[in-house]
């Protein structure tokens, strides 16, 4: 049975009016896709009564919802009070998203400053396991923690630390961003072949729950030898993001396809309709 893969956009469509989440959740459904990924990037400013009508509307028009963090999240800060800071706006994004009936909450974990990756991955674990106390505390057991695939290898966050998080770890999963996954290696990361690796591998590792309920990132990527430098449309870039498709559907991957191309919606539609015929 072929699991459903809901496309959508990183954010408000640029066509909606006016550009808030409501009505950007109705032009969604008028284009006739099924996700957004409620962008809190520049910080968690939601009242819970906004959240819920939020959710409401969703819940009405039968589009799921995931949530981005903020971007200032560093779990290997070298103060205290900046790694207090960075595990409050990953609650916060929770607490609020939970009341929206956001299913995924992505966020780029860390940096290694310099540091080796292995006493980094300690300190972002020690983190989160603090992150997903509180969120037990508060009764938030609704959501999923899923921090992302990065696109630079200054960046906390390949392949195999997100997987080891998420094997230890009771709330998290992962987000895996394609795009970045190409840019990251400079490229060598785009045939058809290491896509189905990759979801080999969550498969193995974590099971196939997580499979059916992959939370994705996709778009056109400029990257240089340092990794990712910015988002393109998909058509101007030479990720494969046709064969990514191919490959999810062939392996009949399940869950939330979040475009974050400049043209957000345009790209998801051109997405979804490579996908919808091939499969």
């Amino acid at each position: 049975m072929q699991n459903i893969l809901c496309f959508g956009t990183g954010g408000v469509p640029l066509s909606a009016a006016p550009r808030d989440t409501i009505a950007g959740l109705e032009r969604l459904s008028e284009l006739g896709l099924n996700h957004m990924e409620v962008e809190w990037v520049h910080g968690v400013r939601l009242s819970e009564e906004k959240a819920r009508e939020i959710g409401s509307k969703a819940q009405e028009l039968n589009i799921s919802l995931t949530a981005h963090g903020p971007y200032y999240i560093n779990l290997n800060a070298i103060e205290p009070d900046k790694r207090k800071a960075s595990r409050q706006r990953i609650i916060d994004s929770c607490r609020l998203g939970q009341m929206a009936g956001v299913r995924s909450v992505c966020f780029h974990a860390a940096f290694y400053l310099g540091q080796e990756p292995t006493q980094v991955f300690d300190r972002v674990l020690t983190e989160m396991l603090q992150i997903e106390d509180e969120l037990a505390k508060e009764g938030i057991d609704k959501i999923w923690l899923a921090p992302e695939l990065t696109g630079k290898p200054t960046q906390f966050g390949d392949l195999e630390e997100l997987i080891m998080l998420a094997k230890t770890l009771n709330r998290t999963r992962l987000c895996i961003d394609f795009a970045h996954y190409f840019a990251r290696y400079a490229g060598k990361r785009n045939s058809k072949d290491e896509f189905r690796r990759v979801v080999d591998r969550v498969r193995k590792e974590l099971g196939i729950e997580v499979v059916n309920n992959m939370h994705i990132h996709y778009s056109g990527i400029e990257y240089s030898a340092k990794g990712e430098r910015h988002h393109l449309d998909l058509d101007e870039s030479h990720f494969n993001w046709k064969g990514l498709l191919e490959v999810l559907a062939e392996e009949k991957v399940g869950g939330y396809m979040v475009c974050e191309g400049p043209h957000l919606e345009y790209d998801a539609l051109k997405a979804k309709q490579y996908y919808d015929n091939y499969k």
